[in-house]
């Protein structure tokens, strides 16, 4: 698998893949991630616990899209 970029084009590439398909993600409660809607745990935090409702997808993903990372992944802990 490629390592994700974290250029702000990227990032709005991605949040725009999301917002055209909410129903295929969720955001986790631990972290505020958005993570793909068949994951049980959430990959960065690993919690159980997440918000489905599209709005709130839609909303987090604009968000997220517009700003620079600032949570911690598996792969930068390697």
């Amino acid at each position: 698998m490629a390592p994700l970029s974290d250029s702000p084009e990227d990032r709005a590439k991605q949040a725009d893949k999301i917002v055209k398909n909410p129903a295929n993600y969720k955001i986790c409660e631990g972290c505020d991630s958005i993570i793909v809607v068949k994951a049980h745990t959430c990959p960065n935090c690993a919690s159980y616990r997440f918000e489905e409702s599209t709005a709130a997808v839609i909303q987090q993903a604009r968000v997220l899209g517009r700003r620079e990372r600032r949570s911690v992944m598996v792969s930068d802990l390697q």
